[in-house]
């Protein structure tokens, strides 16, 4: 057997999946050699894949030679029990915790084991994702990581570390004493060793703090412990607050004519984006443009920091064990901050919407607004709509997250060849694509809610509830009528996310956050 130092599992694990596009081979030419008998490659191709090495057949033979290895008590599916003594057998020792990890990461059809169509998917989506990570580690281009790699990769997470420290990463994983790590060494520490929310890619597509396309109901972003430690949470918040201060009041004049639109366009009043306009300017000049900005400016802070705190504390009421949340752990945790937060700002959203409809001389600024609607409607008067707001947050963040999940996945299996970096052009394609998606989703109740604000500062007009005003509009005006300012709210959607992902990334400098 080549190598002395390498370890039992080595020939078994490495031969496992086409080394192709990897920077050695030799691990292909043990795993021939190992799997008891069949083909062998033909003269070493390092790194390149012929035709007769990649047959599926082979690939499969291999696969079932694993499998069979780790199947301890020949039942034809891997349990926990089957985990810890067969990958011991390889030289591969794992906690409990890690085994439960593989098996929940594979199971998909939850029956608390992996048969081998399940152990096959969970191999070949952990390699590429271990593939995407190796690369982006290996900044040098040469096929094998080194202590100053390691060293300015974890520089670029905001993790500072000495180079001895380095060292004894390396050692981890080195198993021929190079001090180096090459594509077989990091496959075969890593490949069966459930390795969650890689960094790298984590870091690359982070984005609800970046976009902002004025409703804040997307699910907050996910921050390492080195990012709450050094300080970097607060100042990626701070980033992404003053990013949508910018983006929503270059966009402001599309969001008013959304308003407008929502309250007062109908069947006999179709008020056009031309039409909305110059109506606008004519009745309260250019400024009037933007009426209701300055509310929804100020708003973004308290919800971003509620939102945030919530977030935080329903994580740690769920009780993960894991820094990061899996998806629908997110989506969870997302919409009951995301609830706590509105339910903290909702009077702010009513100003809003007031202030945004308020005629020339109506009001003198917003807490005159604010005393007006308390004086006249009371109390009360600053939760209308609140229960369709609610609702609305659901369909939201759900489609929002699982849009730019979808998105991203398809993107890293498909297009990430070289690196888990996307760049700017793929962030903001998604980014909007996801945004825009949940907005439609959510998009008729908001409009509920909106003329549920507007109609209680109308003199005699009647109580309107949720069911009452749906079933109004879907008898006066059809389903088109949920859709009412749809179109400007479509238009500022891709100069909104492209505006916050400008400001974002200049303020991330000036704070001193770490940017790629």
């Amino acid at each position: 057997m080549p190598g002395a130092r390498r370890s039992l599992a080595s020939p078994v694990v490495s031969g496992v999946l086409c080394p192709c596009g990897s920077p050695q081979g030799s691990a292909v030419e043990s795993s021939s050699s190992s799997s008891g008998g069949g083909s062998s490659s033909s003269g070493g191709s390092a790194g390149s894949c012929g035709r007769s090495l990649c047959e599926a057949s082979e690939q499969d033979r291999r696969l079932r030679t694993l499998f069979q290895k780790l199947d301890v008590n020949r039942d034809g599916a891997l349990c926990i029990h089957d985990l810890a003594v067969g990958l011991g057998r390889l030289g591969l020792h794992r906690t409990e915790l890690d085994l439960r990890k593989i098996v929940k990461a594979g199971d998909k059809d939850l029956d608390g084991q992996l048969d081998f169509e399940e152990f096959v998917h969970y191999l070949q989506d952990h390699e590429k994702k271990l593939r995407l990570v190796f690369k982006s580690l290996d900044k040098k281009n040469d096929g094998r990581i080194d202590a100053q790699e390691i060293v300015q990769s974890l520089r670029d997470l905001g993790v500072k570390i000495s180079e001895q420290q380095a060292e004894k990463i390396l050692k981890s994983m080195d198993k021929n004493g190079t001090m180096t790590i090459d594509w077989n060494e990091w496959r075969d520490y890593h490949l069966l060793h459930p390795v969650e929310n890689i960094p790298e890619i984590i870091l690359y597509w982070k984005h609800s703090t970046i976009f902002d396309v004025g409703e804040n109901l997307t699910v907050p972003d996910e921050f390492t412990v080195e990012e709450r430690q050094t300080g970097m949470w607060w100042r990626h918040l701070v980033a992404g607050g003053g990013a949508g201060a910018v983006s929503r009041t270059c966009t402001a004049p599309l969001d008013r004519l959304k308003v407008l639109m929502q309250v007062h366009a109908s069947r006999s009043n179709n008020m056009c984006i031309i039409g909305g306009f110059t109506q606008m300017i004519r009745e309260g000049g250019p400024r009037s443009l933007w009426r209701g900005n300055g509310i929804n400016v100020l708003k973004i802070a308290p919800e971003s920091a509620i939102k945030f705190m919530a977030y935080e504390q329903i994580k740690r009421f769920i009780g993960t064990d894991q820094e990061m949340l899996r998806i629908h752990e997110r989506l969870l945790a997302g919409s009951l901050a995301g609830a706590i937060a509105q339910s903290s700002i909702y009077p702010m959203e009513v100003l809003k919407t007031r202030m945004a409809l308020r005629k020339t001389g109506q009001y003198s600024g917003m807490l005159d607004c604010a005393k007006n609607i308390l004086a006249k409607e009371g109390m009360a008067a600053f939760y209308k709509g609140y229960i369709p707001n609610m609702l609305g947050i659901i369909p939201y963040a759900g489609i929002d997250l699982a849009v730019y999940e979808t998105l991203k996945n398809t993107w890293l299996q498909r297009y990430a060849v070289n690196s888990a970096d996307p760049g700017v052009f793929v962030l903001l394609a998604c980014g909007t694509i996801s945004s825009t998606c949940g907005q439609l989703a959510s998009y008729p109740l908001a409009l509920v809610r909106t003329r549920m604000q507007a109609q209680a500062s109308v003199e005699g007009a009647p109580e309107v509830t949720m069911r009452g005003l749906f079933k109004h509009i879907l008898k006066t005006e059809g389903a088109f009528g949920l859709y009412r300012g749809l179109a400007p709210n479509f238009m500022k959607v891709i100069p909104a996310v492209s505006i916050s992902y400008v400001v974002y990334e200049n303020l991330k400098m000036t704070l001193g956050v770490d940017s790629r």
